[in-house]
């Protein structure tokens, strides 16, 4: 692995409570944050994006193929003590937070395992920290507060009760989202969904249609 640190992943504890987590702060290495981060997508517009509607260079694409791999995979089946064999992996990235963005949810229910990996190189302000919250009734009850630094991971176990959010932030705040997923009837509802949000936007901007999720 080239890029990502996966024994260090594998020494981190997961956390129960309130619902199954972990944070991995490094777990992209030191020496690929500033490759991934050049070769990273220009994104001047809110929303999360499509991997396949974004231009990436050799870096980013060598940090997609780590987190794609198998022994990726097998790590997180034996952290959360599921079977992820044969579910799909889905890629998206955010460049631009707005202030709307960062409400209270807990993720559709096509998605198995939810993964966060931040890629700010600085992070001083209280808001766009994203909150692991022990119910939907504050965004400061929480268990966790994980800034949006440069190579830290969050990753998650959908639930009922897999609330999280984070205060306001307006700004360029840099996350890659991976979400094993149910089932290919899930990815086949998303590309239908993002063809239909391409035509409509294609009127406006050449850029790939973006996906309203709450990171």
């Amino acid at each position: 692995m080239l890029t990502i640190d996966i024994e260090k992943f594998r020494a981190t504890q997961l956390r129960k409570e309130p619902y199954e987590y972990l944070i991995v702060p490094g777990f992209i290495r030191d020496r690929a944050i500033g490759t991934i981060n050049e070769d990273y997508p220009k994104i001047s517009e809110p929303g999360s994006f499509p991997l396949s509607g974004l231009h990436t260079g050799p870096a980013f694409r060598t940090f997609v193929e780590e987190m794609s791999s198998k022994e990726l995979r097998s790590a997180f089946s034996e952290k959360f003590r599921l079977d992820l064999e044969g579910r799909p992996l889905t890629v998206t990235v955010r460049g631009m937070s707005q202030s709307k963005d960062g409400q209270i949810h807990t993720d559709s229910k096509s998605k198995i395992i939810t993964i966060l990996i931040y890629m700010n190189t600085e992070w001083s302000t209280a808001g766009g920290r994203l909150r692991i919250l022990r119910a939907s009734s504050s965004i400061d009850d929480y268990a966790a507060e994980v800034p949006p630094t440069a190579g830290t991971l969050l990753a998650f176990r959908r639930s009922v009760k897999s609330w999280h959010g984070h205060k306001p932030f307006e700004g360029e705040r840099k996350v890659i989202q991976f979400n094993w997923v149910t089932n290919r009837g899930v990815l086949r509802r998303e590309v239908i969904r993002h063809r239909i949000s391409a035509f409509v936007k294609s009127f406006k901007s050449p850029r790939a249609p973006a996906v309203e999720e709450n990171r």
